[in-house]
């Protein structure tokens, strides 16, 4: 019992949840800055993100699976299916029930705030499956870094501040940025790793249309954009100085741009990959505690 729930662990990539998880927390602390909050709704709303994070993964799991291409994909310790640890149909199933409690929830989460809440739960689940699965997954139109932005930035920060306040927050779209670019920038590195193996298989990603070099820039324009924006904040006396909290997390963003720069192969990219996963953690529970910190002040 214990190792078939190892192995449904591993194949939910929990590397990936903080993904989900910030811009629900950061969310939150902005509806608690508005003196707005619920935890059921918080603690519902964070759930349901996870959730979504989880059926997407599964779906790329199966999806990624069953493409030709995917005989000669790196074997990751979380392809559970090339490895023999679980069947496609239960990956599936997997799939099907994440989504469908996330779902229920949903439906729960629009009935207390309203209809405007159902349009981006709809956008969120349509993305989270069409990504990867369908006649033609999304990730493969060179579509993956913009909808990332998208869907994990404004439209998860804003819904979360929705749920708790119902209405639309123009301070939360601000607060959005620098979440939707840091786990873009995520998305980045994941590309620039696998460019190699997606450009022998044909994969149309930003990075195989573009090239590493610019993507190197990204890379480096995402990280620097959220940087700025704790310092534009506090410049146009939006927040206290407390804003700059997030700075803290710098010498995470250094040690990926070194990486990147000193190049390498994959495992070296596979480490910047890590490490943005964790700067987009550290940055955006930095960023919800500097929102706490200043609304208990102002209390």
């Amino acid at each position: 019992m214990l190792n078939i729930c190892k192995i449904w662990f591993v194949a939910a990539r929990p590397h990936t949840l903080s993904a989900a998880a910030v811009p629900v927390a950061v969310g939150g602390s902005l509806a608690a800055y508005r003196g707005a909050f619920s935890w059921d709704l918080f603690a519902l709303t964070l759930i349901a993100s996870l959730l979504v994070q989880i059926g997407a993964n599964f779906t790329d799991e199966f999806a990624d699976h069953g493409a030709t291409a995917s005989r000669a994909k790196y074997p990751a310790p979380h392809k559970v299916i090339a490895r023999g640890l679980l069947t496609t149909r239960a990956v599936k199933l997997g799939a099907l029930v994440a989504f469908a409690i996330a779902t229920t929830i949903g439906i729960y989460l629009v009935a207390r705030s309203g209809w405007p809440l159902l349009v981006l739960c709809l956008v969120s689940l349509a993305v989270a499956y069409l990504y990867s699965a369908g006649p033609l997954p999304l990730g493969d139109l060179a579509l993956g870094e913009p909808l990332v932005f998208v869907v994990m930035g404004p439209l998860m920060v804003l819904g979360t501040v929705y749920v708790q306040t119902r209405a639309w927050d123009a301070l939360a779209l601000w607060h959005s940025l620098p979440v939707g670019a840091l786990v873009t920038a995520i998305l980045v590195a994941n590309n620039l790793r696998d460019a190699e193996e997606d450009r022998a298989n044909g994969r149309r990603t930003v990075v195989t249309v573009f090239g590493e070099p610019a993507l190197w820039w990204g890379y480096r324009g995402l990280l620097g954009l959220s940087f700025a924006f704790p310092v534009a904040a506090v410049a146009m006396g939006l927040h206290t100085p407390w804003a700059l909290l997030p700075w803290l997390s710098l010498p995470l963003a250094w040690r990926n741009l070194r990486l990147l720069t000193a190049g390498g192969g994959r495992e070296e990219l596979h480490r910047v990959l890590r490490g943005s996963s964790a700067l987009h953690m550290a940055f955006g529970v930095l960023l919800a505690a500097s929102l706490l910190i200043e609304r208990f002040q102002a209390a």
